[in-house]
């Protein structure tokens, strides 16, 4: 396993599959770390680079699995690490939800659900952190993270294209008004 790519990609991402609680954003720190600290697959900035292309991209957002293995193994590798990323969780969540409507309404059914809610906020906050962080946007970056989490919060039906193109509209204003001053 120490040498094959393949091995190390279904090693990296079977374990993610299990956590994702609140689904692929809840494992990018996780995966930020993997792949970039532990592995050495990629720099930080061609990590922040394929977060981007995966957010732009049409498809799941997970896609950035995808590009992961791609980047360490062809074609075999983004086949590899996206069967990684969805089968065993694929399989996990057809039991339980199996198992899951037949309890629906007791008591112990209702907490549990209640809290896993706050856990998969913060593994998504901690991807979005993780993001900010090794992207060096800046205060500008983090004002604008947070201006569009504000915005989502009041506005929960909100187009993420519209917030996609406002935040990329923010900062060409910003880069013009640096450049003239």
């Amino acid at each position: 396993m120490k040498d094959d790519p393949l091995l190390k990609l279904i090693a990296v991402f079977v374990p993610f599959s299990l956590i994702s609680i609140g689904g692929g954003p809840s494992i990018i720190a996780g995966i930020q770390h993997q792949a970039v600290d532990v592995q050495h697959w990629m720099t930080s900035r061609e990590f922040v680079n394929f977060f981007a292309i995966s957010r732009a991209a049409p498809g799941p957002g997970s896609m950035l699995t995808t590009l992961i293995g791609w980047h360490v193994a062809g074609w075999t590798g983004a086949l590899v690490a996206t069967l990684a990323l969805f089968v065993p969780s694929s399989i996990i969540c057809y039991g339980v939800a199996m198992v899951w409507r037949q309890h629906r309404g007791k008591r112990w059914h209702t907490a549990l659900e209640q809290g896993l809610a706050p856990i998969g906020v913060g593994l998504i906050l901690a991807g979005a952190v993780s993001i900010l962080t090794i992207g060096h946007g800046g205060p500008l970056a983090w004002a604008v993270a947070g201006g569009a989490g504000a915005l989502l919060l009041w506005q929960p039906r909100l187009h993420p294209l519209l917030l996609f193109l406002l935040g990329g509209a923010i900062f060409v204003l910003a880069r013009l008004l640096s450049a003239m001053l």
